[in-house]
């Protein structure tokens, strides 16, 4: 882990030290052409010096295939209400809401008004009772990792990704959906962040109460896999990924 850090660190530092002749040539290039204009004077100093050698958009890892993906899949399946459990507001809270109204519901709080969604702050390891059978449509992606762990402010808990999972269950109408994903690889906790599961623990979890109706996955490499055979000897292996992104669309089994 203390590796990983310092690979991280040395390479902001080697990417700040090749921007920053760039950075100061066009800074006195702009100061020249402006030659005293009082239109635009230099007010400030904002130092973007990593976007220079960055790609056309940055995708932030896993998200943006995943919310895309799953926003489609819940604008075909049309549900009555959709609810979701701590996902990514700037992303996929922000792709279902341009098409529809959500309610998003975190631990943490949200000071502002937004458009086509509706906000709870709630605690998912401690169940509402308003809230068992109230939807027929829920996601939960790249949180549930995350519950117990203190990262959010959250108590620690141990088995605080089970607590969520079944209170989520109760959620869900029978023969609603529930949209999950999480980091899969080789099980274990990267603390404080989160949990990575094996596939084999997660279908585990949930083959005794949802039918999986879509597996897909997102590997190592960045690349959307949809519709992977949960039954396939790579199944087993976490199809290749140390550190991918599991994406399943399941259906609740009625008690």
């Amino acid at each position: 882990m203390i590796g990983r850090i310092l690979k991280l660190g040395t390479q902001i530092v080697w990417g700040g030290v090749k921007a920053t002749p760039a950075y100061v040539k066009d800074y006195f290039t702009l100061k020249k052409q402006l030659n005293g204009n009082p239109d635009f004077p230099i007010r400030s100093y904002y130092p973007a010096i990593f976007d220079r050698y960055d790609e056309s958009g940055i995708f932030v890892k896993h998200y943006f295939l995943q919310d895309l993906y799953v926003a489609q899949r819940i604008f075909k399946n049309n549900p009555v209400k959709h609810v979701d459990i701590g996902s990514r507001i700037d992303g996929f809270v922000a792709h279902v809401a341009s098409y529809r109204p959500i309610e998003i519901i975190d631990i943490r709080p949200l000071n502002r008004s937004i458009p086509n969604v509706r906000f709870r702050q709630a605690d998912l390891m401690n169940l509402p009772a308003d809230m068992i059978q109230s939807t027929d449509s829920i996601s939960a992606l790249h949180a549930i990792e995350h519950f117990g762990l203190g990262r959010y402010g959250d108590p620690i808990d141990v088995n605080g990704h089970l607590k969520a999972l079944d209170n989520i269950r109760q959620i869900i109408k029978p023969g609603g959906r529930f949209y999950f994903s999480s980091p899969i690889g080789p099980q274990g906790i990267v603390y404080n962040a989160h949990r990575v599961f094996s596939v084999a623990y997660l279908l585990n979890l949930f083959e005794p109460y949802y039918t999986v109706e879509r597996f897909s996955y997102i590997d190592d490499n960045e690349q959307l896999v949809e519709n992977a055979n949960l039954r396939s000897e790579a199944a087993l292996t976490n199809f290749g990924c140390t550190y991918g992104c599991g994406i399943f669309e399941m259906t609740r089994r009625a008690d």
